[in-house]
């Protein structure tokens, strides 16, 4: 699903880092060495559709490389 974030992140949790990622080895061949992390959040959405949603987002993060690769966990009600 396509997808925009409207808004901030609120909630945000680290859930892994370093070692405890288990996309770390395809994380740094796409992206380089980083102190890579897993984090967790609750945020707004527009979906391709124009709907707002409110979800929960999972996405990878790293100093000096930023947020990539955002995935929608589950929709909130």
């Amino acid at each position: 699903m396509i997808f925009e974030i409207v808004g901030e992140i609120e909630n945000i949790e680290t859930i892994a880092r370093g070692s405890g990622i288990r996309e770390l080895k395809r994380l740094k061949k796409a992206y380089g060495l980083a102190n890579w992390r897993k984090c967790k959040g609750d945020a707004t959405i527009r979906t391709d559709r124009g709907e707002l949603c409110d979800v929960e987002l999972h996405w990878y993060e790293a100093a000096g490389i930023g947020k990539r690769e955002f995935k929608i966990k589950r929709f909130m009600d």
